[in-house]
């Protein structure tokens, strides 16, 4: 069989093997009934659904032709690695300098994955996100999450 879409293959081939990695995972958690869901019953769900979807964009990346072949492309090395880096220094800043301080840290760290950097917007942005996820998760959530760095609880 010949791929007729190579972005829908590979993007097809991800979300499939994401998805059962995930629902994997899952199943190492209490499920619960539907009437009482437990903590693995939310992501079994969604990683099924996730890896369904993989599979539908998978079928037509093999069955629908696409105009040019739709042609993967080079890797973007270096989006990528900033992206995976910012998140990574995010999660180890995060228990140290808590969430004021490491989520616009997060936010400006990812802005250097693009050439287009305008700092006003991204300080803005690091702003407004910081922000929000107070509102959400200590406000809304109530989750213990460090605000303040270590030396200042």
């Amino acid at each position: 069989m010949r791929i007729k879409s190579e972005k829908d293959f590979w993007s097809g081939v991800m979300f499939l093997v994401v998805g059962l990695a995930f629902a994997w995972g899952a199943t190492e958690y209490n499920l619960g009934t539907s009437a009482r869901p437990g903590p693995g019953y939310f992501p079994l769900g969604l990683s099924l659904i996730m890896a369904a979807l993989g599979a539908v964009v998978l079928f037509k990346s093999l069955t629908v032709e696409t105009e040019g072949g739709d042609r993967f492309g080079a890797i973007a090395w270096r989006p990528l690695s900033v992206i995976v880096g910012s998140v990574a220094l995010f999660g180890a800043l995060l228990p140290w300098l808590g969430m004021f301080i490491a989520l616009p840290i997060l936010v400006i760290s990812s802005a250097f994955a693009s050439d287009e950097v305008r700092w006003v917007g991204a300080i803005v942005t690091a702003a407004v996100l910081t922000a929000f996820c107070w509102v959400i998760f200590i406000w809304g959530l109530n989750l213990t999450i460090p605000l303040l760095p270590a030396f200042m609880r």
